[in-house]
């Protein structure tokens, strides 16, 4: 009996089974070959994905995604979401100021992006309650991956990253949303997440995969940046390359088609892949901030988050699916130079330091991307794995804490989303009077995930399979559509 493709039971991103495939191994003497087939299938996906959310409002509206993420976690309370009328320990040292969102005020270290605020929508009610002692790697995976870390120690540490991990966002997308282009599809820059020694966690394509891990760019693009990798060596001219390159189709070419089709044609798709990136030379141009003007890069900062930045616009700009920029810093590392961690010291810190790079790189990429049209069809997501806590000097997750320290708070943080047809010049959800819970419209990171998703035309509540080839949610979330104009 032949299944139509798109009716297979238990059909799931992955395609058919190797049952499945050994079943229907014999269509060819039908007149049909099995490349026919898959794509048949992916059409079918297609076609129900998009019956599903027809004249569903911002699904598909996005062609990439660029994730700026701030980890170590930013202070809400003194950056986006303000209490002047809160007890003196709670409200802080900051003073609020007005923004192009009417009655909505920001921390006053964030002038620049108070009048970039009519480009955004502020969420103000992120909400969830992490596994591991609000651990930083814990929340890190949570927040990127969908899902909680199954193994964390008693001191809250995970593991180190490993194959059965869940794949972080940009991983999904990168298989999901497959690139036609000669470009990088997901790159992460300009640093791994990092916590302590556990080093990438919640940020590679875990059991999707190494081929779908970013193209990690840990370079500081304010500095002078090398590139061999995506390089023609000049001992090796193009002719050469593309020998050899032909060379591996034909091996590749060889092999039984079931074999090949089980084996995803991985020999042709990644060197094929590689062989066009490397002769292109798109991503290296994408790469080379002295294309920008100085004027242009420093309305970004010249500093390695503000070039990094850039570097994420040029990059969507050629074509990349998704960039992930990372706030240049280890998690827990020391406040007064770099990290977002402030227990030791909250506000000079924030003031010095912080503030001032995100207010003038996050500005600039908004106001540079709105005037190349590139915001209409780029999601840009500003946020971190938490918040910090609304009282000073308070433990919450076992560290210690300086009298004007604030410790982990995943209860309620704010991030910024922008784009894509997301509502501009928008307060989406609310905090309490000391901004520790949301009062109104909670958003959980899994609910994000699912938006970006969606924004992109992937359908949230679609079936993957793990690496035991277990069926699992891509994402346990709710779509935010109303986010969207």
């Amino acid at each position: 009996m032949l299944n139509i493709p798109g009716r297979i039971a238990g059909q799931t991103c992955e395609g058919p089974t190797q049952r499945e495939l050994l079943r229907i191994g014999s269509l060819g003497l039908a007149g049909l070959h099995l490349p026919g087939f898959f794509l048949s299938q992916q059409a079918a996906k297609a076609a129900d994905t998009a019956n599903k959310y027809a004249g569903a409002r911002g699904f598909n509206n996005a062609k990439n995604v660029i994730m700026i993420f701030l980890q170590g976690g930013p202070s809400h309370i003194d950056i986006w979401d303000p209490k002047p009328e809160a007890p003196e320990n709670i409200r802080g040292e900051f003073k609020p100021i007005k923004t192009k969102i009417p009655g909505t005020w920001i921390g006053e270290h964030m002038p620049m992006m108070a009048q970039a605020m009519d480009k955004v929508t502020l969420i103000r009610s992120m909400s969830y309650t992490p596994n591991g002692l609000f651990n930083h790697t814990a929340a890190i995976y949570q927040m990127l991956t969908g899902y909680p870390p199954d193994k964390v120690s008693p001191s809250g540490q995970l593991e180190p990253p490993n194959a059965a991990d869940f794949p972080t966002a940009g991983s999904h997308v990168s298989k999901l949303k497959p690139m036609k282009d000669a470009m990088l599809p997901f790159v992460e820059l300009p640093r791994p997440l990092q916590e302590s020694g556990i080093i990438g966690k919640g940020g590679a394509a875990g059991f999707l995969g190494k081929a779908y891990d970013p193209y990690r760019m840990y370079q500081d693009p304010a500095r002078k940046v090398t590139l061999d990798d995506l390089s023609l060596r000049k001992d090796i001219p193009p002719e050469r390359l593309k020998e050899r390159f032909e060379l591996l189709k034909g091996i590749n070419g060889s092999m039984p088609d079931l074999e090949k089709a089980l084996n995803k044609s991985a020999v042709d798709e990644y060197y094929g892949k590689a062989y066009d990136l490397v002769l292109s030379g798109k991503a290296r141009d994408a790469m080379d901030l002295t294309k920008e003007t100085p004027q242009m890069r420093e309305r970004y900062g010249m500093h390695t988050f503000g070039q990094s930045v850039l570097m994420a616009r040029r990059l969507i700009e050629a074509g990349t699916k998704f960039v992930q920029v990372n706030w240049p810093s280890v998690a827990n590392g020391d406040p007064e130079k770099t990290a977002w961690d402030t227990h030791a010291a909250n506000f000079a810190p924030l003031k010095n330091l912080h503030c001032p790079k995100l207010d003038r790189s996050l500005s600039a990429l908004l106001e540079d991307m709105d005037q190349r049209g590139l915001l209409k069809e780029t999601l840009v997501v500003a946020i971190g794995e938490f918040g910090r806590s609304p009282r000073m000097g308070v433990s919450t997750s076992g560290n210690s804490n300086s009298p004007d320290g604030r410790d982990h708070w995943p209860y309620c943080y704010s991030g910024v989303v922008a784009g894509a047809g997301i509502a501009r010049g928008m307060q989406y959800g609310a905090s309490d009077a000391t901004a520790s819970s949301p009062k109104e419209k909670p958003v959980h990171p899994n609910d994000l995930l699912a938006t970006i998703y969606y924004a992109l035309g992937i359908d949230p509540d679609m079936e993957i399979r793990n690496h035991l080839n277990q069926p699992r949610e891509l994402v346990k979330g709710k779509v935010l559509a109303d986010l969207f104009m």
